[in-house]
């Protein structure tokens, strides 16, 4: 325990975020569920319904998720592709400042394919999907951890 603790290892724990309450849209997509409930679990923030009374609103302006062929064998068949995940967000107060600026996240896995083995490359895809998926929200949630308070604006 000496040695672990000596090194400078720590749980994750809690994240500290700049604002007390946040707004998340409603769910309309998996990224925007697995946020709120990591943002309740992992946050000292409250998630509200309603934006008005939210210190912070976080906004999604894409999401995208797409397959790109790679590369051919010689007889023309898939031999490897590319799953890509694209998230782009901001947080703001509600008044026009934000916390994080209009930011985009894209993330991408490598692939193998073979005919061979189609089901279980299908399950390899969804399973890949899943994780980039959770990736995708610790990454947002980091960043919700770096942001700083809006300092209001002189007139």
């Amino acid at each position: 325990m000496l040695l672990v603790a000596a090194c400078g290892f720590r749980l994750r724990g809690t994240a500290e975020v700049p604002f007390e309450s946040l707004y998340v849209p409603s769910p309309t997509s998996g990224i925007a569920l697995d946020l709120k409930r990591h943002i309740e679990a992992g946050t000292k923030a409250k998630v509200v319904d309603d934006p008005k009374a939210a210190d912070a609103v976080l906004q999604f302006f894409e999401e995208s998720r797409q397959k790109e062929i790679l590369s051919l064998t010689s007889a023309g068949r898939v031999r490897e592709f590319q799953l890509r995940y694209r998230v782009g967000f901001r947080v703001h107060d509600g008044k026009g400042t934000d916390y994080v600026p209009p930011s985009t996240i894209e993330l991408t896995r490598d692939v193998t394919f073979n005919d061979a083995e189609i089901l279980a490359k299908e399950q390899e895809e969804q399973l890949l999907i899943r994780d980039m998926q959770a990736d995708m929200v610790q990454q947002i949630i980091r960043r919700l951890a770096a942001a700083k308070r809006p300092q209001p604006r002189l007139p």
